[in-house]
């Protein structure tokens, strides 16, 4: 048995409970995900580009498309939900109550290749999908070059 001390205090440690302790970080050292923290406000958020377009796709479970606020400013695109509260009646005691809806509010800049006339928006699911249309002049051209 070692004697160590731990912030001052003594604290004794077996071999046993070392090797344990080892072994229980292990999975946590070889993670290649990073948990992004739980920010309030802060909604995940997957951006997808394609050919002519891009699409952002919001997670917004328990929202109603009409809670949703979408606008672009300056390249600026705001997305932004804001969930009324609603007062309800209940006939028994909440014992626990872990979820709640709160506000949100996600901003991207974007360029002068978007055609900010052209963005749209759909709610499906409990996700939010809004797809901004690259502009003509944009868009890439494919062009086969002779090698001669």
């Amino acid at each position: 048995m070692t004697n160590v001390k731990f912030n001052g205090v003594p604290f004794e440690r077996t071999f046993t409970s070392l090797v344990d302790d080892f072994f229980t970080e292990i999975p946590g050292l070889l993670k290649t995900e990073v948990a992004k923290p739980n920010i309030k406000g802060h909604v995940p958020v997957n951006i997808t580009e394609h050919e002519n377009e891009y699409q952002i796709e919001v997670v917004a479970p328990g929202y109603d498309k009409s809670d949703f606020k979408i606008n672009v400013e300056n390249n600026i695109l705001t997305i932004s939900a804001e969930k009324k509260a609603e007062e309800q009646k209940e006939n028994g005691k909440s014992i626990r109550k872990e979820f709640q809806l709160r506000s949100f509010k996600r901003t991207f800049t974007i360029d002068n290749k978007i055609d900010s006339e052209k963005i749209n928006a759909r709610f499906v699911n409990g996700i939010l999908i809004v797809t901004l249309e690259r502009k003509e002049e944009a868009k890439a051209a494919s062009k086969d070059i002779e090698v001669q």
